[in-house]
């Protein structure tokens, strides 16, 4: 099974149903379907507001992390993404 990760967000995607679209509507292996869809991104905002809004998803899915430790961490990660690299 492939398993990527958005270059936007960081989310790990194993499911076509996860890939993003492109203006053609073929699937992005770049990005997640949450962060972009027929050939744009849904969110226009900077990486400190993508932290902000995975921020709740991030924690909540791991119990023995706090707040303060996913924001630190998506702060480390998110700026190598793809998105984020060329800003």
């Amino acid at each position: 099974m492939e398993h990527t990760i958005c270059q936007s967000c960081g989310m790990p995607m194993a499911a076509d149903a996860q890939w993003g679209s492109e203006a053609d509507g073929s699937p992005s292996r770049d990005y997640c379907s949450y962060c972009y869809q027929q050939g744009a991104f849904t969110m226009d905002g900077t990486i400190d507001q993508m932290i902000e809004l995975c921020l709740p998803y991030m924690a909540e899915s791991n119990d023995a992390m706090t707040e303060d430790q996913a924001r630190a961490m998506m702060r480390q990660y998110l700026p190598h993404l793809k998105r984020w690299a060329k800003a």
